[in-house]
């Protein structure tokens, strides 16, 4: 069961922390270099998950994928199945939760780049595109790895919007935070306590592993200097 739930938790944590991947990139690139004016209703967007209770989150999106959401109606036309109660589910939940824990260090990382390196760039005759590819993601990297491994830490620790979306499907939905729910409350203190303890494990050598890479972008600066 442990195992089952371990699983579950870990391919949640790489398909979600792998999407935020792909869109929090883009999107932490025009937070950090946009001039709009309505700038700030992204970002306050991008951000909403950090102070929104779990259970709000998950309310939401759980009656945006129900079956009588436009959603949820054209997903269950289109696959003969509804979105909540499933692994997809879960996925489109973690990612929106996870969201800021991987635009908001991507952010940073690109905004303390130099603008002039950029410019210097165009100047040469480099395109946008290559300018991105080959200056301020090389730079921005360590941003991007810190986005990575946050979200994918974060998701392993989710509890009230995995709950609210998915319910407890063993197998299907329930992963390590929720069956350690059970648990306790099946009174089982002794395999809660083991099956924490191995989550507590492996987050914090997840958190070991950013601040190790921190550190060593910090040092390879300062030995650049």
């Amino acid at each position: 069961m442990i195992v089952q739930a371990l699983t579950l938790t870990l391919r949640l944590a790489l398909t979600v922390s792998a999407i935020l991947l792909v869109v929090g990139v883009p999107v932490a690139h025009w937070l950090a270099y946009s001039q709009h004016r309505w700038k700030f209703f992204v970002e306050a967007l991008v951000s909403l998950p950090i102070v929104l209770p779990p259970t709000v989150l998950g309310f939401y999106v759980l009656v945006a994928l129900g079956p009588l959401s436009p959603v949820g109606r054209w997903y269950q036309r289109v696959s003969g199945y509804t979105l909540a109660f499933t692994f997809a589910g879960l996925v489109i939940g973690s990612v929106l939760y996870s969201l800021p824990f991987a635009v908001q260090p991507m952010t940073t990382s690109f905004a303390s780049i130099d603008p002039k390196l950029a410019q210097a760039s165009a100047l040469l005759g480099a395109s946008r595109w290559r300018t991105f590819w080959r200056i301020l993601l090389p730079l921005g990297l360590h941003g991007v790895l810190t986005g990575f491994v946050l979200s994918f830490a974060h998701t392993l620790g989710e509890f009230g919007v995995v709950l609210m979306i998915g319910g407890n499907i063993p197998g299907v939905t329930r992963t390590i935070s929720i069956l350690i729910f059970d648990q306790v409350e099946a009174l089982d203190y002794a395999t809660a306590n083991r099956t924490a303890l191995l989550l507590l494990a492996l987050c914090f050598a997840l958190l070991a592993a950013i601040y190790g890479l921190r550190r060593r972008a910090v040092w390879n600066l300062w030995e650049w200097k």
